[in-house]
């Protein structure tokens, strides 16, 4: 599968080759704020009837980038379909996101987790990745991605989201050797994930640590960022002769920027709450950065949207390596046109730093 890449420029940013212009794309972009989603998910019937039929996959994936000229795609998908296929049983109960019916909640349970058989289990996620790519034509890179180990396991030990981790924590700390377990078996199951999305057209992968940043100094370097880094020396580097870039985004992350810079990965995702000046003074040359407009700048008027994203490029200064982003997901109750002021400002205040 060889489209010739018309816009590269996403590519290029997270190697830190020279660009014309900073990228953007954003995190949730084929979401809730788009009326196009909104119709789309209705006619899928639930959330996961969207995930995983490719071909509403497919429709939702693309509906941004016509609506806004985006540099990359991202697949289509939701962190917890690795679970799912390792038998915890998601479900989404309405107004309460996804809960799981068989959470890992005893030794029993921890000790039978199994990697999943990804051509089986996950195909219709792969199935996704190649009718996107073919999609696409070449009109931007796809993105591919999925939760890091420790964020999988907050949701797998607690049975849905959580305010306070109580459980998986509890775990951590009075059993760390079954802890370790279900990170070891999940960091292998995401590893076979993404190499299997690469396969399928990937050209970019994206790994989300949404909870690391509840963690303390200590734990997060043992229980999170130790497995991310397995899974980042375990991934395909390149496909084809091109390389694949690889993006780590821990929210709350921004105590560990060295750390999280020393992983092996290509880019570091950052949350709004650290200045990107400073994040670049701190990473160097290591790696590109992606982020970090905090989302709820988008409920503000274009005017101020035009200032804060004028305040963070140049704050990145001069030169490539920077992959403009939100600090974290969209919200659902964006105005669609305020996103279109966002991608306008990004596009044309960039081009005088490069």
């Amino acid at each position: 599968m060889n489209f010739k890449l018309k816009n590269d420029t996403f590519l290029r940013a997270l190697l830190r080759q020279p660009t014309e212009y900073t990228p953007m794309w954003m995190m949730r972009q084929a979401g809730r704020f788009l009326p196009e989603y909104r119709e789309t998910r209705k006619r899928a019937g639930s959330f996961l009837g969207l995930c995983k039929n490719p071909d509403y996959a497919t429709e939702v994936t693309l509906q941004p980038l016509d609506r806004y000229p985006l540099d990359a795609a991202i697949l289509f998908s939701d962190i917890l379909t690795v679970p799912d296929a390792m038998g915890l049983g998601l479900y989404f109960s309405d107004g309460e996101g996804p809960k799981f019916e068989r959470p890992l909640r005893d030794e029993a349970a921890i000790r039978a987790l199994r990697v999943p058989d990804i051509g089986k289990d996950l195909k219709y996620v792969t199935d996704a990745v190649s009718q996107i790519r073919k999609t696409l034509d070449g009109r931007v890179p796809l993105i591919g991605f999925s939760g890091s180990p420790f964020t999988l396991s907050c949701y797998m030990v607690e049975g849905g989201g959580s305010d306070d981790y109580a459980r998986v924590k509890t775990l951590m700390y009075n059993e760390p050797k079954l802890m370790h377990h279900i990170l070891e078996v999940t960091a292998q199951a995401v590893t076979d994930y993404l190499n299997a999305q690469i396969e399928a057209g990937a050209q970019a992968v994206m790994i989300f640590d949404s909870w690391g940043g509840v963690l303390s100094h200590a734990a997060f370097h043992e229980f999170s960022l130790a497995y991310t880094q397995r899974i980042l020396s375990g991934l395909t580097r390149e496909k084809d002769g091109v390389k694949i870039p690889s993006i780590v985004f821990t929210k709350g992350g921004g105590l560990w920027l060295e750390s999280i810079a020393e992983t092996g990965c290509d880019a570091v995702g950052l949350d709004w709450t650290i200045d990107i000046g400073i994040a670049r003074q701190r990473v160097g040359n290591k790696v590109a950065l992606q982020g970090n407009m905090d989302p709820a700048v988008l409920f503000a008027s274009p005017e101020a949207i035009h200032k804060e994203v004028e305040h963070i490029l140049g704050s990145y200064g001069f030169g490539s390596g920077h992959v403009f982003n939100l600090g974290h997901g969209i919200s659902q109750h964006t105005d669609p046109e305020h996103v279109a002021a966002l991608v306008k400002s990004v596009h044309e205040l960039s081009r005088k730093f490069h």
